[in-house]
């Protein structure tokens, strides 16, 4: 039998990366502690609760030292969080959803910051149940300009049924120089395009809304039921296209939104050469040329795709990945944020992960720090009171300040951590000889359209 690629990739990181050097005997149910000494914490604010928090989002300019991190189940809604020195975070301002009795579910896991006509926003997604009282919305936007004051913090738009239940958001400058909000809603088998402009300006989502993207016709939507879980979007400098890419129902799928009223599928991802399922977040490199994406599930590693051959034209499936990343196979990982050539994991049990892309076919850890606490398999089960079997707990989301290569990272647990990678102080892809590209944008002038000689 012909082995999987990615397969060579996991036996190779579990030889060279034993579970014991990573803080746990092997087989051993105690929890995981300490780090790997390049990784250092600076800062740590505990969070009451458990599932409360999820998404976290730090503002790249360092006269704003602000972190936005997302409440959700029975703390809906989102706290806001000085880190002008990283060492004493400390919270500026909160709001709470107005939750109604019979409001359920995760109530919104995901917000990002941006930044339009030199006013700052944040968008939050709203995700309660279908028949909640409040299952109409999907996504909240508030001005927060004038920070560090919460007394000019205001509610400024909203989307409303058009596009409600939204689980992730993602803000894009597009390169014909309008803002998009990016989002993936539980209502249809798409992800949505909004003008952000308009709806900042007062027009209703149906208004501001530009076009969605869907999945692949040729994916069985009766046989997985869902559409995607976390969208990112970048500019291609090599094939001068605006690329949506999707995390979602049949794997991982890059789509031309150039014109974003008319998205045009390109090529789809999936691993080990089948369909999968549900991938859950995906991120490609400053150059497009590589990918790395999660599924969220146990035993399944982070993938690493070559997408030369699909950005070429040649082939609208790349079916096997080129590499693959595991911290401790017994786990999963949730979601990856990309500073080529290093990709930051917040890694469920195993907290903060940072590995190296150096050569993508074998990816190689860099750095650990364990936030969790936790013992193996005492995660998510559905219920805030009642922890489940479920390898889902620990470190839920992570970002990064190009700044000055301030990690910011959240634990479901343990709440608000922050590190520094010994020699990661900064990021620009130029360094890299790789566009400048990554989740954040440039606001104020677009991405880069000129590829790096």
């Amino acid at each position: 039998m012909k082995r999987a690629p990615w397969l060579s990739a996991v036996v190779c990181v579990l030889v060279t990366g034993p579970l014991w050097a990573q803080g746990r005997v092997p087989d051993a149910p105690i929890a995981k502690t300490g780090g790997s000494p390049n990784i250092k914490m600076l800062g740590h604010l505990p969070m009451d609760g458990y599932f409360s928090i999820g998404g976290v989002d730090v503002e790249q300019e360092l006269s704003r030292p602000y972190v936005y991190i997302s409440g959700m189940n029975d703390k809906a809604g989102f706290t806001i969080v000085r880190v002008s020195d990283p060492s004493k975070p400390s919270v500026v301002y909160q709001w709470q959803y107005p939750m109604q009795e019979k409001d359920g579910g995760l109530g919104g896991e995901n917000g990002r910051y941006f930044k339009l006509n030199g006013r700052y926003y944040y968008a939050k997604t709203v995700q309660f149940n279908a028949s909640s009282p409040s299952d109409s919305l999907g996504l909240i936007i508030f001005d927060v300009t004038g920070l560090p004051n919460p007394a000019t913090v205001k509610q400024v738009a909203h989307i409303g049924r058009f596009g409600a239940r939204v689980v992730h958001v993602f803000p894009y400058k597009h390169s014909d120089g309008r803002l998009l909000l990016i989002t993936t809603p539980t209502v249809g088998t798409f992800a949505q395009i909004f003008d952000a402009a308009k709806l900042i300006a007062g027009a209703p989502a149906e208004e501001a809304f530009i076009g969605k993207v869907g999945i692949p016709e040729e994916v069985n939507l009766k046989t997985f039921g869902r559409a995607y879980h976390d969208s990112y979007a970048a500019y291609d400098p090599v094939t001068r296209q605006d690329k949506f890419y999707g995390a979602g129902t049949g794997g991982f799928h890059v789509y031309d939104i150039t014109r974003p009223q008319d998205a045009k599928h390109l090529f789809t991802m999936t691993g080990g050469g089948g369909v999968i399922a549900g991938g859950h977040t995906v991120i490609a490199s400053p150059d497009g040329r590589y990918a790395v994406g999660t599924t969220e599930r146990q035993y399944w590693p982070v993938f690493v795709w070559d997408l030369k051959d699909a950005v070429e034209g040649k082939t609208r499936m790349v079916s096997s990945p080129a590499g693959a990343w595991t911290a401790d196979w017994r786990d999963a990982a949730h979601i990856v944020e990309l500073r080529w050539p290093y990709a930051f994991v917040a890694s469920f049990e195993d907290g903060l992960q940072v590995f190296n892309l150096f050569n993508p076919k074998e990816p190689k850890s860099e750095g650990w720090y364990y936030t969790c606490r936790c013992a193996h398999q005492a995660g998510w089960a559905g219920s805030v009171t009642n922890p489940g079997t479920s390898v889902l707990n620990g470190a839920a989301d992570v970002d990064v300040r190009n700044a000055d290569g301030l990690i910011v990272m959240t634990d479901y647990s343990s709440g608000l951590w922050l590190f520094h990678l010994e020699g990661f102080d900064g990021w620009n892809g130029k360094q890299w000889r790789q566009p400048n590209i990554s989740t954040e944008q440039d606001w104020d002038r677009g991405p880069p359209t000129t590829p790096i000689p």
